[in-house]
């Protein structure tokens, strides 16, 4: 591809961004995220429902194993996100070339870190599992799992980073083939290594294995054959203090908050299994349910951090507002809609998830989904709000926002709801976390907009007085 081709590539994008109407860029941006996304939930569903067929133990370990995955997850993304967000803003002001050392530089070192803290955990996998709530009779099919999943988590690493770069430039039709890909290779693999070659959990885990090493392979295909913007180089490896400083300012805020949500992950299935293993299994169905309408809508709002970035780098101040308020109402009709059908399917849901039809678990596992059903609307703006800050760089606001709905608010629902109420208690400590996170965001969003509206007014002011200097000269 020549320079010409490649600054004409640029400037489209740019003109994307920055100029077309904020309601037509939002979804071309934001549904293949949306569609990544929700490809993401569907491989841990994928798993749930084969290995369901296995029994109770079973179903409930590839929920324990959630925990682990969150932890690596949280370490990627904490690259991945801190990189994206730096990088929106240094394609906004045309700072190509440090943009393309930066993602470079946080590939490389997310995947030698991934690698390091895997062999760290495969060697103590045992109280590891114990550690993160499984009971004696899950404990075994959890370490298989484990085993494996750890085995290809560096490749799970660098799928989550690659995403987060394709989507920091706007190119998210690649990423979101590069995941439909790996599902789809997952789906074929689970009955072929779990029942075909008879691996149980063990297969389970090879297949989301093997299909994420797929995935990475086919989102570096555009980096390699220089199809974005871009460029990923070992020359370009520039491990500095003042890049990795730039990364970590949102970057660490999503660490913790990740890992918030492993250490919420933990409690709850250290309280559900302190009542049942058919509590425990309800738990892990219903999580991955509602993450599938869930991660839809982080969708939604990954595919506005990128036009917030690129707005904020070139001092469009008005067309972020705009774009927030376009969000939070696209966001708003879609929990209304998403949050009512998966109500109304709660009971199916748990249903095909479950090969014991335990009354006990669809029961709980019901209960879980129709009250987050209802909580909805206010869990989907809070995660635009922090999409928000996220691509503004404000730490401070994403990390008391991300660690609201997943240590501040959820931690403490569980242990009192489930202390007062019982197992019914624990099964909707969930949506309670989402009230109270989203009454936590609310002032943050109307301090931060009003810092917005300053600005945009500033630049106004400097605009009209320079104008008016070249009148008079």
């Amino acid at each position: 591809m020549t320079s010409s081709e490649e600054q004409q590539r640029r400037d489209k994008r740019h003109s994307m961004m920055l100029k077309q109407p904020v309601a037509r860029v939002i979804p071309t941006v934001a549904i293949p995220m949306i569609v990544a996304m929700l490809i993401d939930a569907i491989y841990n569903l994928t798993d749930t429902f084969f290995v369901s067929q296995l029994g109770t133990a079973a179903t409930a370990a590839v929920g324990v194993n959630d925990s682990l995955m969150h932890l690596m997850r949280a370490v990627a993304l904490a690259f991945g996100v801190g990189s994206s967000s730096f990088i929106s803003r240094l394609l906004g002001g045309k700072k190509d070339e440090y943009a393309s050392r930066v993602a470079s530089t946080t590939l490389f070192t997310a995947m030698a870190a991934i690698s390091v803290l895997a062999a760290l955990a495969a060697v103590l996998v045992g109280p590891l599992v114990t550690l993160l709530g499984a009971t004696e009779s899950v404990k075994p099919y959890s370490m298989q799992y484990a085993r494996w999943f750890l085995l290809a988590s560096p490749f799970t690493a660098g799928t989550v980073v690659l995403s987060q770069l394709l989507r920091a430039e706007g190119s998210t039709r690649y990423s979101m083939l590069g995941m439909v890909s790996g599902c789809i290779l997952n789906i074929a693999l689970d009955p072929l290594f779990i029942y075909g070659l008879d691996l149980g959990v063990a297969g389970a885990a090879m297949a989301t294995g093997l299909s994420k090493l797929f995935s990475f392979s086919v989102l570096l295909v555009p980096f390699l054959r220089r199809k974005t913007l871009l460029e990923l180089r070992i020359r370009l490896f520039t491990p500095k203090k003042e890049l990795f400083l730039s990364v970590g300012r949102i970057g660490v805020p999503t660490f913790l908050r990740m890992s918030m949500l492993t250490l919420s992950s933990i409690v709850i299935n250290n309280v559900a299994g302190q009542f049942s293993d058919a509590a425990l299994a309800a738990v892990s169905v219903a999580n991955k349910c509602t993450r599938l309408v869930g991660s839809g809508i982080i969708g939604l709002g990954q595919g506005f951090q990128p036009i917030a970035g690129y707005c904020w780098g070139a001092r469009h101040y008005a067309r972020i507002r705009k774009a927030f308020w376009t969000c939070s109402a696209m966001g708003a009709g879609a929990g209304v809609v998403l949050g009512t059908a998966m109500g109304l399917l709660a009971p199916r849901l748990i249903y095909a998830f479950t090969a014991s039809n335990d009354p006990e678990i669809i029961r709980l596992g019901t209960i879980m989904i129709v009250s987050q059903c209802i909580t909805m609307v206010p869990h989907v703006w809070v995660i635009i709000a922090n999409g928000l800050f996220q691509a503004l760089g404000r730490p401070v606001g994403t990390l008391v926002l991300g660690m609201s709905r997943q240590a501040i608010c959820l931690i403490p629902s569980v242990v009192l709801l489930s202390h007062f109420f019982g197992v019914t208690g624990l099964t909707v400590s969930q949506a309670a976390s989402d009230l109270l996170s989203a009454l936590v965001a609310l002032p943050m969003v109307v301090y931060l907009l009003r810092h917005i509206r300053q600005m945009e007014q500033a630049d106004t002011t400097i605009q009209v007085r320079t104008e008016r200097q070249k009148n008079f000269s």
